[in-house]
């Protein structure tokens, strides 16, 4: 049997959680997969997982030959990155993911000027307000916006970003008092709805930096940002937004930052990549290109 395609189908059904979805990512029969990992193990002569009709799990035998097995890959692919050259020059395909304004805006011209540098580098940027899983969609690369929950991705912080609320005019110009974030319940208020997304707006007070979480009233929820600032300018109510994401709108002065005083601690800006020893050159490059740009351009915004 091919023991390191057997490992790769392993590690797939730990990611996936179960052999029906592992065996269509992998575009591979039920049975095959199935008969492969019972190979495996008789192979090895150890019970790898525990199968049930309703679910499956890992013996702890099992799980330290997963961490075994994606020592062994990672190893391997190095190796054949090695023979192509790519660890002696930046050459191959990248693949970069980044949240779809965020990209769009700061991501993508970094990209254009890298590859006017870099004829032997193709990228695929890949735009999306969800968290691209970087193992199972093969990503090298990251820009993620807030704190990381993945300890194992290597993480190059490039800046923080501040968390703002804004309103127009219009609605400031209301008869309701706005002192404090506690007056927001009087307000119409413009509210995301993604994965990201929290039930309440945080806060700090200013005199004891205690965070503070208020309920507020959405009279429109949509579900990516463009959509909310847009609202907000027409005047549907206030909203809470990353500083980039209400930039262009406050500086034309259709939205104006409000409570600044009570803002919720900047959420930290993060390339991310995969645990390896060693890095391909097309992504060491891109690393060291990307980084002091863009910590550059997040400073700018802040001034």
């Amino acid at each position: 049997m091919d023991r390191l395609q057997a490992m790769s189908m392993l590690i797939k059904v730990l990611e996936a959680g179960s052999f029906s979805v592992a065996s269509k990512k992998l575009k591979v029969p039920l049975p095959t997969l199935s008969r492969k990992i019972s190979e495996l193990e008789n192979q090895l002569g150890v019970r790898l997982i525990h199968r049930t009709t309703r679910k499956l799990s890992f013996t702890e035998s099992g799980l330290d030959y997963i961490r075994a097995c994606k020592r062994i890959l990672e190893q391997v692919e190095e190796a054949e990155r090695g023979v192509k050259g790519e660890y002696s020059e930046p050459r191959g395909d990248l693949v970069v993911t980044a949240p779809v304004m965020f990209g769009r805006l700061y991501v993508l011209p970094i990209v254009t000027e890298f590859l006017a540098l870099y004829a032997n580098i193709n990228v695929q940027l890949l735009l999306s307000d969800g968290n691209v899983n970087l193992f199972e969609d093969e990503v090298d690369m990251a820009f993620r916006i807030g704190k990381l929950t993945d300890s194992s991705m290597i993480a190059t912080q490039v800046g923080n970003m501040r968390i703002v609320t804004c309103a127009n005019q219009q609605v400031l110009s209301q008869h309701h008092r706005l002192a404090t974030p506690d007056d927001l319940v009087n307000f119409s208020c413009v509210t995301l709805n993604t994965a990201m997304a929290t039930p309440h707006w945080s806060y700090k007070r200013p005199d004891s930096n205690v965070a503070i979480n208020v309920n507020i009233r959405s009279r429109l929820t949509v579900t990516d940002s463009e959509s909310a600032v847009l609202a907000a300018i027409n005047g549907v109510g206030i909203t809470q937004q990353l500083h980039y994401q209400v930039k262009q709108a406050v500086d034309e002065g259709t939205l104006k930052i409000i409570l600044p005083e009570f803002e919720p601690d900047a959420a930290p800006v993060h390339i991310i990549h995969k645990t390896r020893k060693y890095m391909p050159q097309k992504m060491r490059s891109f690393l060291d290109f990307a980084s002091p740009k863009l910590k550059t351009r997040i400073q700018a915004l802040s001034a």
